[in-house]
């Protein structure tokens, strides 16, 4: 079969990106075609795709997504194909990744009426609408129970288009693929002596990700432990703000920002804690690499992933509403505490020894070459 993925925009650290390219090799390895079409491809493409890059010109997010649409149709049109496989909500999808929350709770939990005023809201409220609307041919793969609860509220969407599937670590990232020695070996490589504390955060959109969260969390240290602290920022965006943010509460020498690394699974193995403070994601891959590591999580509930932290007694989950003050409790304790963090990642490493948090691009292919429609 000719299978058509389609994704607005690629770059390598992105944790949708990572899924689509995982999905699509998986796919491809079994013997079909894969054509992409995305309006933005950064780093190599594999050899084994057909890679279209749309002609987009909007000045706007939703302008640009209108017209990558019906540059696809069009192209479609003339150049049919078997399956059609979104990772952006579209019309016309045979299959929808979800990687992303739905529109329409958030739109409810933090708009306000001008907002659904607006093309903005227009735009993406009907692209939604096409893929999870009773009726729909869409079928959904979906990441977490959380997800499947918010759109089947809003759009009364069919359970049985709903597939939920198990998570999708690379086996590489599994604490026991690690050299001997990695800590060591790993901070030595990045200046980071014995005696420091390493706080991890992993994850592009920084206001989304809560970086200034992270930042208020380690200012509010007691002196002992802060001046011990350093905490690496790893994600594609614009750091000034966050830098200003830091050297305005007196640390900005020990906060550093890196626009995307290919050495995750080293800085996992360097460091002593994994803070994911979110204000939203629908899922949160990087907090079961982080289990797979045997690296201890602090993590806000509303990450769907976040549950697994519980599963695993590898950390702790902040409960919502979020409170500041409460994450700046526990990464205190948590750093103060070099015992608790050693059981933590003891259980880190149980859970990923013990449980299926890999198999996620093999599971989505079966159901994209499968019968989506049936």
């Amino acid at each position: 079969m000719i299978i058509a993925f389609c994704l607005y925009k690629y770059f390598p650290f992105g944790g949708l990106q990572r899924d689509f390219i995982r999905i699509a090799k998986t796919v491809a390895a079994r013997g079909h075609s894969v054509r992409v079409y995305t309006q933005s491809w950064q780093g190599e493409c594999p050899a084994e795709f057909e890679l279209i890059v749309v002609p987009v010109h909007a000045r706007t997010n939703h302008g640009r997504n209108a017209e990558y649409y019906a540059w696809v149709q069009a192209h479609l049109h003339k150049h049919p194909v078997e399956r059609i496989v979104g990772f952006n909500k579209m019309p016309g999808l045979d299959v929808y990744y979800a990687a992303d929350v739905c529109y329409a709770e958030k739109v409810a939990r933090e708009k306000g009426y001008l907002y659904r005023l607006t093309p903005r809201y227009k735009h993406f409220s009907a692209f939604e609408r096409c893929v999870f609307e009773p009726g729909a041919k869409t079928q959904l793969l979906m990441l977490t129970e959380n997800q499947i609860t918010d759109f089947q509220r809003h759009y009364k969407t069919e359970s049985g288009r709903f597939h939920l599937l198990p998570p999708g670590i690379y086996p590489d990232r599994k604490y026991d693929h690690q050299i001997p020695n990695a800590r060591a070996i790993y901070r030595q490589k990045n200046g980071i002596d014995d005696k420091q504390l390493l706080v991890l955060q992993v994850g592009s959109d920084f206001k989304r990700k809560g970086v200034d969260r992270s930042i208020e969390a380690v200012s509010a240290l007691p002196e002992k432990i802060r001046s011990r602290t350093q905490l690496m920022v790893v994600g594609q965006d614009k750091p000034d703000r966050y830098i200003a943010l830091a050297r305005k509460h007196g640390i900005a020498g020990q906060v550093s920002f890196f626009a995307g690394r290919n050495d995750i699974a080293e800085l996992m193995a360097s460091a002593d804690l994994l803070i994911h403070p979110a204000r939203q994601e629908a899922a949160g891959i990087v907090l079961l690499e982080a289990i797979v590591a045997g690296l201890p999580v602090i993590v806000t509930e509303i990450c769907g992933y976040a549950p697994y932290i519980v599963a695993a007694q590898c950390g702790r989950v902040i409960a919502s509403p979020f409170q500041q003050s409460k994450l700046n409790e526990i990464l205190g304790q948590a750093l103060m505490q070099d015992t608790r963090r050693g059981e933590w990642a003891a259980a880190a490493r149980h859970y990923a020894d013990t449980e299926d948090l890999y198999s996620l691009p093999e599971k989505a292919a079966d159901l994209i070459i499968g019968e989506p429609n049936a």
